[in-house]
């Protein structure tokens, strides 16, 4: 995939905030009657590599914070999605084809709202080894939670204080939920990203941990737990939670990242190298700047101008641009 970032990233190396990734509006054409951010983005898929091709179309889903779907469009293998009139704040688009998630990534919406938001996506098309009619990642029909009707108003309510940012108040009504209904996996993994948010670790974890236990295969309580993990210097968990995740999900570029990072802190780079290459071909351009410290640090500099010529082509605007510029000057050879 090809993102379109801004994320806190430097050439000194893979210590950077780990629990989110910020993406800023940039300079583009607006209709000025809309409110609100204009999210929106190209899908290209390239199965050249690939027996079976890829799905003809694909349902780009957008996620709020509270993981309520705020938009669903069905768009061609190299079509293009747009979302109107949105909010500020959190959000999550997932990519689906053939009833299964291919990827999904994690968005921050602030900024000027005179400005689009655009986020692309290009990646080549995989097929999951056990099953090569079928498309890789998670069905996403299986993570959707059916909540009695008591539930459901309990949950727009939480949904409805999340989007004030009103935290405790969203985490009392979830809380009433899983007292009611235990086996609710998308309301206690929300209740962890809330507790995060109010730097409740201990619980967070506890949450985490439960929609874990009662749903095994939803591969994003894994991963946000991994980021946990990684900081509180917990590498050696993180990589196992990390791990199964990717097992959920292969195509997942925050899974890649963070496990490549894990192994990183680890000073395993050998076992990080496989995990930061995939994400990078998701579009991760942190997992570039990773590996080009690596590269450098090793004394493999020419490997390391490849991946800052990376981070240049995929983002021009990156903000140490003069500094990726002058070591590629310095170290390309001719």
């Amino acid at each position: 995939m090809k993102f379109r970032l801004k994320a806190g990233c430097f050439l000194g190396g893979p210590l950077r905030p780990l629990l989110l990734i910020v993406v800023m509006a940039f300079a583009a054409p607006v209709t000025m009657s809309q409110s609100g951010y204009t999210l929106w983005g190209d899908v290209k898929i390239d199965d050249s590599k690939t027996q079976s091709p890829a799905p003809s179309s694909l349902t780009i889903v957008l996620y709020d914070q509270s993981t309520r779907v705020v938009g669903r469009q069905t768009v061609g293998s190299r079509g293009r999605y747009r979302f109107s009139n949105l909010r500020g704040g959190e959000y999550d688009i997932a990519i689906e084809a053939n009833g299964g998630e291919i990827t999904r990534v994690r968005l921050n919406l602030t900024g000027s709202t005179t400005s689009d938001v655009r986020q692309d996506f290009e990646f080549e098309w995989k097929e999951k080894p056990s099953a090569r009619t079928t498309s890789v990642g998670i069905v996403s029909a299986a993570d959707f939670y059916d909540r009695p009707a008591a539930n459901k108003l309990l949950f727009e309510k939480a949904h409805a204080s999340v989007e004030k940012k009103d935290y405790t108040n969203a985490t009392r009504l979830l809380t009433q939920i899983v007292e009611k209904d235990r086996n609710d996996f998308q309301c206690w993994t929300l209740l962890g990203t809330l507790y995060l948010a109010e730097e409740k670790s201990d619980d967070a974890e506890k949450a985490y941990l439960t929609a874990i236990e009662v749903k095994p295969t939803y591969a994003l309580p894994l991963v946000n737990l991994g980021k946990l993990r990684m900081s509180q210097k917990r590498f050696d968990d993180a990589v196992e939670l990390l791990t199964r995740a990717i097992d959920l999900q292969p195509q997942s570029s925050d899974a890649n990242l963070f496990l490549g990072e894990a192994y990183l802190r680890l000073k395993k780079g050998s076992k990080a190298i496989p995990y930061l290459n995939e994400a990078g071909k998701l579009g991760r351009i942190e997992a570039h700047l990773d590996l080009g410290w690596l590269y450098n640090a090793a004394g493999l500099k020419q490997k390391a101008v490849v991946e800052y010529e990376e981070v240049l082509r995929k983002k021009p605007d990156y903000p140490d641009r003069k500094k990726l510029e002058q070591y590629i000057s310095e170290n390309k050879k001719p």
